[in-house]
Protein backbone atom coordinates (compact mmCIF):
# COMPACT_ATOMS: atom_id res chain seq x y z
CA UNK A 1 0.00 0.00 0.00
CA UNK A 2 2.89 1.97 0.93
CA UNK A 3 3.61 1.97 -3.30
CA UNK A 4 0.39 3.23 -4.02
CA UNK A 5 0.05 5.82 -1.73
CA UNK A 6 3.38 6.97 -3.37
CA UNK A 7 1.84 6.56 -6.93
CA UNK A 8 -1.19 8.49 -5.86
CA UNK A 9 0.99 11.27 -4.26
CA UNK A 10 3.26 11.50 -7.46
CA UNK A 11 0.43 11.70 -9.29
CA UNK A 12 -1.19 14.53 -7.04
CA UNK A 13 2.17 16.54 -7.43
CA UNK A 14 1.83 16.57 -11.13
CA UNK A 15 -1.52 17.53 -11.08
CA UNK A 16 -0.67 20.45 -8.94
CA UNK A 17 2.28 21.00 -11.49
CA UNK A 18 -0.22 20.84 -14.37
CA UNK A 19 -2.28 23.81 -12.56
CA UNK A 20 0.28 25.73 -11.87
CA UNK A 21 1.70 25.46 -15.61
CA UNK A 22 -0.52 24.30 -17.79
CA UNK A 23 -0.82 27.37 -19.67
CA UNK A 24 2.40 26.78 -21.20
CA UNK A 25 1.52 23.24 -22.98
CA UNK A 26 -2.38 24.63 -24.06
CA UNK A 27 -1.41 27.53 -26.32
CA UNK A 28 -3.45 26.40 -30.24
CA UNK A 29 -5.14 23.42 -28.24
CA UNK A 30 -8.69 24.26 -27.90
CA UNK A 31 -9.07 20.65 -25.88
CA UNK A 32 -6.17 21.10 -24.08
CA UNK A 33 -6.97 24.27 -22.98
CA UNK A 34 -10.70 23.53 -21.84
CA UNK A 35 -9.05 20.39 -19.62
CA UNK A 36 -6.76 22.76 -18.25
CA UNK A 37 -9.64 25.48 -17.80
CA UNK A 38 -11.78 22.69 -15.93
CA UNK A 39 -8.58 21.45 -13.87
CA UNK A 40 -8.15 25.62 -12.33
CA UNK A 41 -12.06 25.52 -11.68
CA UNK A 42 -11.51 22.38 -9.90
CA UNK A 43 -8.50 23.79 -8.06
CA UNK A 44 -10.19 26.59 -7.03
CA UNK A 45 -13.22 24.73 -5.24
CA UNK A 46 -10.71 21.96 -4.00
CA UNK A 47 -9.09 24.61 -2.10
CA UNK A 48 -11.95 26.90 -1.17
CA UNK A 49 -14.39 24.36 -0.72
CA UNK A 50 -14.99 22.90 2.78
CA UNK A 51 -14.04 19.10 1.74
CA UNK A 52 -10.93 17.38 1.31
CA UNK A 53 -9.54 16.84 -2.33
CA UNK A 54 -10.18 13.36 -3.43
CA UNK A 55 -6.83 12.68 -4.17
CA UNK A 56 -5.84 13.62 -0.46
CA UNK A 57 -7.86 10.99 0.98
CA UNK A 58 -7.07 8.56 -1.69
CA UNK A 59 -3.31 9.09 -0.47
CA UNK A 60 -4.50 8.88 3.49
CA UNK A 61 -6.55 5.76 2.85
CA UNK A 62 -3.18 3.87 1.18
CA UNK A 63 -0.97 5.08 4.15
CA UNK A 64 -2.81 4.15 6.68
CA UNK A 65 -3.63 0.65 4.81
CA UNK A 66 -0.15 0.36 4.86
CA UNK A 67 0.83 1.49 8.04
CA UNK A 68 1.84 4.79 7.62
CA UNK A 69 1.39 7.40 9.97
CA UNK A 70 0.05 10.64 7.47
CA UNK A 71 3.01 12.23 6.21
CA UNK A 72 5.48 10.39 6.55
CA UNK A 73 7.48 6.71 5.39
CA UNK A 74 9.55 5.55 3.17
CA UNK A 75 11.82 8.44 1.43
CA UNK A 76 9.48 9.15 -1.78
CA UNK A 77 6.69 9.36 0.49
CA UNK A 78 8.15 11.67 2.73
CA UNK A 79 9.95 13.76 -0.02
CA UNK A 80 6.37 14.48 -2.30
CA UNK A 81 4.88 15.34 0.94
CA UNK A 82 6.81 18.03 1.80
CA UNK A 83 6.59 19.69 -1.88
CA UNK A 84 3.11 18.91 -2.08
CA UNK A 85 2.12 20.02 1.79
CA UNK A 86 4.55 22.05 2.84
CA UNK A 87 4.73 23.91 6.25
CA UNK A 88 2.79 26.51 5.84
CA UNK A 89 -0.41 28.03 7.18
CA UNK A 90 -3.91 26.78 5.43
CA UNK A 91 -4.31 30.74 4.53
CA UNK A 92 -1.22 30.79 2.70
CA UNK A 93 -1.19 27.82 1.11
CA UNK A 94 -4.96 28.83 -0.44
CA UNK A 95 -4.06 32.23 -1.03
CA UNK A 96 -1.20 31.00 -3.01
CA UNK A 97 -3.27 28.43 -4.97
CA UNK A 98 -6.14 31.05 -6.07
CA UNK A 99 -3.52 33.36 -6.40
CA UNK A 100 -1.65 31.21 -9.29
CA UNK A 101 -5.48 30.27 -10.55
CA UNK A 102 -6.18 33.95 -11.22
CA UNK A 103 -3.01 34.19 -13.30
CA UNK A 104 -3.71 31.69 -15.36
CA UNK A 105 -7.28 32.85 -15.86
CA UNK A 106 -5.40 36.11 -16.75
CA UNK A 107 -3.08 34.57 -19.51
CA UNK A 108 -6.38 32.86 -20.84
CA UNK A 109 -8.09 36.42 -20.92
CA UNK A 110 -5.07 37.83 -22.92
CA UNK A 111 -5.10 35.79 -25.22
CA UNK A 112 -8.72 35.56 -26.00
CA UNK A 113 -8.98 39.18 -26.49
CA UNK A 114 -5.74 38.99 -28.92
CA UNK A 115 -7.26 36.64 -30.81
CA UNK A 116 -10.96 38.43 -30.67
CA UNK A 117 -8.63 41.70 -31.81
CA UNK A 118 -6.96 39.42 -34.64
CA UNK A 119 -10.11 38.58 -36.03
CA UNK A 120 -11.67 42.19 -36.01
CA UNK A 121 -8.79 43.33 -37.94
CA UNK A 122 -9.21 40.81 -40.27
Amino acid sequence: MKGLAALVLAFHLAWILWVIFGTVWTRGRPWLTAFHLASIVWGVIAEVGPWSCPLTMLEDRFESAGGVPSYTGDCLVHYLDAIVYPHLSVRVIVGSAVAVCGANLLIYLSRMVRALRARVVR
